[in-house]
């Protein structure tokens, strides 16, 4: 056969089958028409073939490999020349193959392949005709030239080792650990299942592709993809990866096995092939496989939504059932003021509004073994049955969500809004992100959460869906949580009602501070705790202090009931403080519904005193017998002043008001200056102070005291510390020891005050003794004082601000103080004087503390000098003045000036 015998035909090579046959496609139809064309005249060492139904495995001839990638390299993708014809009784076409776009330039393939040495020659059995002559010549030349098969390489190491199995697939996947592997596409079975050799070991897989699935075809008795039941679009995904990967030099990143076969997904240069079928609708993301993707999920979500909205193919009648949600509506900050068992928060918008959202695609801890009626409605749960503690992992999810976002500002996406149905109301769910990282990414990597499984055509799930999947499959891997093999108790918690309550009083009272978290705040004055030391829940109320009764809903046959004055203020005031927040208590006594009273500190705060001091509350008798009788009455006094809440309408009897007023203000103003070193300085604004000429007696005491201890050093732990009690205290930061009272013991630890210098630390009680009687008698060198007509100002950032400027300003070997007034039942209040002049005077007008809002007719030099530095700060907008006067808000607001 010559090539002027037969009229050559153009088309594409689309597979070499061996190294004498291919198969080349048309270049028109749809599918174009294929033709399997076997190299007239030569012959090929046979490929390796794998066991079938009727076969065994067979092994490459020598160079066989080489011959195939010849040809692979060369032409695949390419287009050509090709002449053909079905010799008389035979099925198979023979022809030539020609490279180039020119057919008289053209390269001859089957000339290149025997010039090369990886083909043989028919010498016998064909007309001699001048391409027979030429092929002869050119076999000829390979043989002198040694090239090829007819080199003098061991045969043997042209043949291919091929393992057409992986005994242990699991072992083998995690040794790849997600590497990107060169392959080589040896068959498509359907536009998401390939078959594949590994390189260079030659390993032989089927890979499924990673996050996506094709129509497949149906197969008929054999196993055998049925031609007759046609699956629409199964022909044009196979032929779309076809001419795009057949055949072509990938690499393999292998992600994860299912049944035999492997998952993953194929890099090739041009593009993934996952993304294009997504986009094309040739393919939809299925959820099972796309979580086992460490990057790329995204990208396949967002060619899926292409070809969706484009409709194109499998999404010709696609209708979209997620919401439309836009703007401020579909992503804003708030601020985390609860938690809600394990999936939704409670936040805090900028417009001080509140909103409840849930974790998209979430799924709290469920109840484990609950059965169900004959009406197939779970039955029904036992009386005091508490979710949150009974049902296992429930209290550990919302505790880890709590301490990670209570208080937090947080990041919202909206992702889809949940209809109400049957009797659960409608549903914001949204993907909640703090400092970049994804809440419930992180719940469900904990195993705290299970991640929602939808419909394929569902599209109401989070925008991070698939890094969900992907946390969940770790966590079930680390079978951590609620994946944990191990059969895990619920919560035993106890509820300490009237009886319980009188029995753990005297435990409750020793331990003095207890660490315990808010649960539920009812009113300004009564929340519900959790105790962890004894995991136990109580009604907890604060002492010391009258605070008005809260609105409250009717729930039974109990009606609902208005709020008093300010009793819904209160409430929010408490909850926003205290909600879910650690904080410590102090136990006194209980009432008859067996309701714990005492005090309460959140951030060191007591919340008796804040509600006080902000018109929420009035001091109760009981807490003018307290230790803490100070301080309220302080911030009693200046809610009354200013007039706040409860005490706006507040009016002082003339001759008291004028008692108490003139009091704070002496007819004279007495300057005796006393030579000082301030030694501490409170978080409250006082200071205590070391008189120069006690300094040597307080040296020569301490010293004594020392030489004692070293010389009979005490025993410890041999001490036992009593509150209220001097006692000795080795300082941590020297290692030495001082004179200590003693204020609060709980458990293994003492809270004391340094009474010759004034600071209070928490330490070890082995760290205390006894002190000697010698030293118990003497004085304490330490004197504390109140600022005189100034305070620190309320915003904590200011206040912290001025004790940090009025720490540096002290830090002078020589200070002079002078007391200018001295109150009952208060501290008494003091000047300090450097170099420089009035230290408060100073502060007061850089705008740093606030002078006092004092009415009397009295003139008092000190006191106009104060107010005349406060108008100065007012002027230069310093500090706690930068956006104006902060007297005339609150005048407005509150009611005072009237």
């Amino acid at each position: 056969m010559t090539t002027q015998q037969i009229q050559p035909k153009r088309g594409v090579v689309k597979q070499v089958l061996s190294g004498d046959s291919v198969i080349i496609r048309g270049l028109t139809g749809a599918p174009p028409p294929e033709k399997q064309i076997n190299f007239s005249g030569i012959v090929a060492p046979k490929l390796a073939r794998r066991a079938g139904e009727s076969s065994e495995i067979t092994k490459d001839e020598p160079w066989a490999w080489e011959a195939r990638e010849f040809l692979r390299k060369k032409l695949i993708g390419e287009e050509v020349f090709f002449t053909s014809e079905k010799p008389p009784n035979t099925n198979r076409e023979y022809g030539n193959v020609f490279l180039g776009k020119d057919l008289n330039t053209a390269e001859n393939i089957t000339e290149a392949l025997v010039s090369e040495g990886l083909v043989s020659v028919r010498r016998e059995g064909l007309r001699q005709t001048p391409e027979v002559a030429r092929l002869c010549e050119l076999e000829d030349a390979a043989k002198s030239a040694g090239k090829g098969k007819w080199s003098t390489s061991p045969p043997s190491e042209h043949v291919r080792d091929i393992k057409w199995s992986i005994d242990n697939m699991r072992a083998f996947l995690d040794k790849q650990d997600y590497k990107p592997i060169k392959a080589v596409i040896e068959h498509v079975r359907d536009g998401s299942t390939v078959r594949a050799f590994l390189l260079p070991d030659f390993h032989h897989i089927t890979l499924m592709i990673s996050g996506i699935r094709c129509p497949g075809f149906k197969l008929d008795d054999n196993g055998k993809p049925d031609p007759n039941a046609e699956v629409e679009f199964a022909a044009e995904a196979k032929y779309f990866v076809e001419i795009r990967l057949l055949q072509r030099d990938v690499e393999i990143i292998l992600e994860s096995v299912n049944n035999n076969n492997f998952v993953g997904t194929i890099l090739h240069p041009k593009g993934n092939i996952a993304e294009a079928l997504l986009k094309e609708g040739f393919a939809r993301c299925v959820d099972w496989s796309i979580a086992f993707m460490r990057s790329g999920a995204d990208k396949l979500r967002a060619s899926e939504r292409q070809a969706k909205e484009a409709k194109r193919r499998q999404w010709k009648n696609w209708q979209s059932n997620a919401p439309q949600i836009t703007g401020k509506e579909k992503e804003f900050t708030a601020t985390v003021v609860e938690v809600n068992n394990g999936d939704a928060l409670i936040l805090k918008l900028q417009n001080g509004q509140q909103k409840k959202v849930f974790l998209s695609s979430i799924r709290p801890p469920k109840e484990a073994n609950r059965s169900a009626d004959e009406e197939g409605k779970p039955v029904q749960r036992p009386k005091g049955f508490r979710p949150l503690y009974d049902i296992p992992w429930m209290f550990e999810a919302r505790e880890y969500l709590r301490k990670k976002l209570i208080g937090k500002r947080v990041n919202v996406v909206v992702d889809y809004i949940q209809e109400a149905r049957d009797s659960y109301p409608e549903k914001t769910c949204a993907t909640v992100s703090i400092n970049g990282k994804n809440v419930g990414e992180a719940l469900v990597s904990k195993g705290l959460a299970y991640v929602v499984k939808y419909r394929q055509d569902d599209d109401q799930r989070s925008s991070r869906y698939d890094d969900l999947l992907t946390a969940e499959n770790k966590a079930l891997k680390s079978q951590l949580g609620v994946h944990s093999k191990k059969e895990v108790a619920a919560q035993r918690v106890t509820e300490i009602d009237s009886a319980r309550a009188k029995m753990e009083l005297s435990t409750f009272q020793r331990a003095q501070r207890i660490d315990a978290i808010v649960e539920f705040v009812a009113s300004g004055s009564r929340l519900r705790l959790y105790i962890p030391k004894s995991n136990s829940l109580c009604t907890f109320l604060l002492g010391g202090i009258s605070c008005p009764r809260a609105s409250r809903q009717a729930s039974g046959t109990a009606p609902a009931s208005p709020a008093e004055p300010y009793g819904d203020e209160a409430l929010y005031f408490t909850k926003e403080r205290c909600m879910q927040r650690e904080v410590s208590i102090q136990v006194d006594s209980h009432d008859k519904a067996g309701n714990f009273i005492g005090w309460l500190w959140v951030d060191n705060n007591n919340m008796s005193v804040l509600l006080v001091k902000e018109g929420l509350a009035s001091v109760h008798f009981t807490g003018e017998k307290s230790q803490f009788a100070s301080p309220l009455k302080a911030a009693e006094d200046s809610a009354k002043q200013q007039k706040l809440r409860i005490w706006k309408d507040y009016v002082e009897e003339k001759v008291e008001a004028k008692k108490e007023e003139d009091s704070k203000v002496p007819a004279e103003r007495k300057v005796n200056l006393e030579d000082v070193v301030v030694t501490e300085i409170t978080a409250e604004g006082t200071f205590f102070v070391q008189r120069v000429a006690d300094g040597p007696k307080a040296e020569s005491l301490l010293a004594k005291m020392r030489q004692e201890f070293e010389a009979s050093p005490p025993l410890p732990g041999a001490y036992t510390p009593k509150r209220g009690e001097v006692c000795a205290a080795k300082f941590s930061v020297d290692d030495e020891w001082y004179r200590a009272k003693v204020e609060k013991v709980q458990g293994s630890n003492a809270t004391v005050h340094y009474i010759d210098y004034g600071n209070r630390e928490t330490i070890p009680v082995t760290r205390l003794a006894k002190l000697p009687a010698a030293y118990v008698s003497d004085k304490a060198f330490a004197t504390e004082f109140a600022l005189p007509y100034c305070s620190l100002p309320k915003d904590d950032e200011y206040a912290d601000t001025a004790i940090k400027y009025l720490k540096q300003d002290v830090l002078v070997p020589k200070l002079q103080l002078n007391v200018e007034y001295r109150n009952q039942g208060t501290l008494p209040a003091a000047s300090l004087h450097s170099d420089k002049g009035d230290l408060f005077k100073s502060l007061i007008e850089e705008g740093l503390l606030l002078v006092d809002n004092i009415k009397s007719r009295r003139q008092n030099k000190l006191l106009d000098s104060y107010r005349a530095a406060q108008d100065v700060a007012k002027k230069e907008h310093s500090n706690i003045w930068e956006y104006g006067d902060i007297t005339e808000d609150d005048a407005k607001e509150f009611g005072l000036g009237k």
